[in-house]
């Protein structure tokens, strides 16, 4: 099969489990904490992984075994927590508009700590792809600046996915990526259990509905939109490249429009160019260049 007819599918997928994750981090939140959600995700993701683990422990040389979980904690458990954290206050718009600053973070990490060089192709693509993003929200509700705080958090987790698409890329590539997925989440079993249980979430009442819901979604979000989005996630970085793994954060809002419209929201012409105006920084990014 084609390389990168592979490569836009784990794209496609990718997106959609991803943008889709909003919607189920904010379900989570109706009746559990943001610690808890997070928690909740990254142990769940951890015991799904764990079958997988305990051989590929044996297949990741020793001196490699400290990035794995190093990529582990940046590239999945901090963030998970920064958002479910940042979601209390802030909109799921000017989450998403923060987001999408991965590729760009993904760019200045590299070219700063990582010294890998990036064409003016691939830098006007993820440009485009920003401007189209920005474009996509700027259209629909009012975006609240309010808690910037809250924002910055986002913006700290963004900056570790860029950290950590370069790590990968760059010391894991020969590494395969269930073995890295399977090993790094298998290390966070036990802090986010031990977190779970400090926030009292085993004293609550297992058999209200609305708890009931809340831990399902965020269960959903673990095994789903963490597990198996990770893999598909390093797959995506060892068949392509690290900026065209990074451009998946703009196939996010398409799947949010998706959702507006399945909830009967208005979705204008102006939004669905927006979503034109991403693909097309996408495509750039990924187009081979002429020599």
């Amino acid at each position: 099969m084609d390389s990168k007819f592979i490569q836009w599918v784990i794209f496609g997928i990718l997106s959609l489990i991803w943008g889709s994750s909003f919607i189920l981090m904010k379900e989570g939140l109706t009746e559990l904490s943001a610690y808890q959600v997070a928690s909740i995700r990254m142990l769940f993701a951890g015991l799904v992984l764990l079958p997988f683990a305990i051989q590929s422990f044996k297949k990741i040389p020793k001196e490699k075994m400290g990035l794995v979980l190093v990529s582990g904690i940046i590239g999945n458990f901090f963030p998970a927590y920064l958002f479910c954290i940042a979601e209390i206050k802030i909109d799921s718009s000017l989450a998403g508009i923060l987001n999408s600053l991965t590729p760009l973070f993904t760019i200045l990490v590299g070219l700063l700590f990582f010294k890998t060089t990036i064409n003016k192709q691939k830098t006007l693509g993820v440009m485009i792809g920003f401007i189209g993003l920005c474009l996509l929200f700027a259209t629909g509700k009012n975006i609240s600046f309010q808690n910037l705080s809250y924002a910055f958090l986002v913006l700290i987790a963004t900056f570790f996915y860029g950290l950590n698409v370069n790590m990968v890329g760059k010391f894991l590539k020969n590494i395969r990526a269930l073995d890295i997925a399977s090993v790094a989440f298998a290390f966070l079993i036990l802090p986010s259990a031990i977190i779970l249980f400090s926030t009292g979430y085993f004293n609550k009442s297992f058999t209200e509905p609305g708890f009931q819901m809340a831990t399902f979604y965020s269960i959903v979000l673990g095994v789903v939109g963490t597990s198996i989005a990770s893999i598909l996630f390093y797959m995506l970085i060892k068949k392509s490249t690290i900026v065209f793994a990074s451009m998946v954060t703009y196939g996010i809002p398409i799947i949010a429009v998706a959702w507006g419209i399945y909830f009967g929201e208005a979705i204008s012409l102006l939004q669905i160019a927006s979503l034109f105006i991403i693909l097309a920084g996408v495509y750039i990014v990924n187009k081979p260049q002429k020599q």
